[in-house]
């Protein structure tokens, strides 16, 4: 996928990325050809059913696959033109939790049970700053004061704070240390409705005052609505379109992403029933020769099941990745 229509530099650019995980004689094509850029103060949500390949990216991109049973097959991962794929763990260290910074899925086991809440955040200022452990101690109060939490509550573990409390906990130290891409791995998935507005809020409120670039990673298309600027939507590891916001909600294009929405409920329809995608995902360790979304698509066609298709510039900036756009586009 060409950078057609980026305006800026890119802040990080993955291109063509393959990930595999081998499991006795099993091998799991997790990650496959994957590219997209994002560039900064920019939020990408990456969108898809669960095993889908989201937090398998997020993973590579801060160097924390489990190797083995996880291989990088090939691709490159650019971040401020250098391919982390290729740097020291030294280096990989100096950047990750400083200059890229995860909010990982569930808050509960993403903090340790042992040590208070401040020294966590702190430990992490301290790694990545040069500060004295008073100094660090007070930047951690004033991240817990940042989102929402009184700083009196520095001292305490982990278990006396609720699972909102617990997120708000993660993202400041995810922020510590004022992030240039922040990835968020669905953020709002152990919350309810109401902490999930105010931590979406909140995270909105701090990308804009830091201008730090986003991958947002869910199974929400209202939260994609509400804090992304483009959308990828995933699925058997592939991108099967990428586009705007406005793209991917006002003129979706592959029949994947014309089923997620169909099989959201409208307020402004009278509909007795939904319209699910019929079948489930493909076994990544067994995936289906050609479209990958072939067998589970109403437009299938014989050549759908024989070639794997590009993925193709249908207007600027949007792609899709099927076969009959390719016809319609040639």
């Amino acid at each position: 996928m060409e950078n057609t229509y980026a305006e800026k530099e890119p802040l990080i650019k993955v291109n063509n990325l393959e990930i595999q995980y081998t499991s006795g004689k099993e091998v799991v094509c997790a990650v496959n050809n994957v590219s997209f850029h994002i560039c900064e103060s920019e939020t990408l949500g990456l969108v898809g059913e669960t095993g889908a390949g989201k937090t398998t990216i997020a993973k590579a991109i801060m160097s924390i696959l489990p190797n083995p049973p996880a291989k990088v097959k090939g691709g490159e991962i650019l971040f401020e033109g250098k391919d982390i794929l290729k740097l020291h763990e030294n280096e990989v260290r100096k950047i990750r939790g400083k200059t890229i910074s995860m909010i990982f899925q569930d808050p509960m086991t993403a903090l340790n049970p042992v040590f208070v809440v401040g020294d966590q955040i702190a430990e992490v200022i301290k790694t990545h700053e040069k500060v004295t452990k008073k100094q660090a101690a007070k930047k951690a109060v004033e991240m817990l004061e940042m989102v929402g939490i009184p700083g009196e509550r520095y001292g305490e573990y982990p278990h006396q704070f609720s699972g909102g409390m617990k997120q708000r906990v993660v993202i400041a130290m995810a922020l510590a240390c004022n992030p240039k891409l922040l990835i968020a791995d669905e953020p709002t998935t152990a919350l309810d409705v109401t902490i999930q507005a105010q931590v979406l809020e909140m995270m909105q409120e701090l990308k804009e005052k830091y201008k730090t670039a986003m991958i947002m990673i869910t199974h929400d298309l209202g939260i994609v609505a509400e804090v992304c600027d483009k959308v990828a939507i995933v699925y058997a590891g592939e991108i099967v379109e990428i586009g705007t916001k406005e793209h991917i909600f006002d003129d979706a294009k592959h029949p994947y992403t014309r089923g997620l929405f169909n099989a959201l409920p409208s307020l402004a329809e009278n509909q007795e029933r939904l319209q699910p995608i019929e079948g489930l995902m493909p076994n990544p360790a067994d995936l289906p020769r050609g479209c990958k979304f072939h067998p589970r698509c109403p437009y299938a066609t014989a050549e759908c099941s024989e070639r794997i298709p590009e993925l193709i510039e249908i207007v600027p900036g949007h792609f899709s990745r099927c076969c009959r756009k390719e016809k319609e586009n040639g």
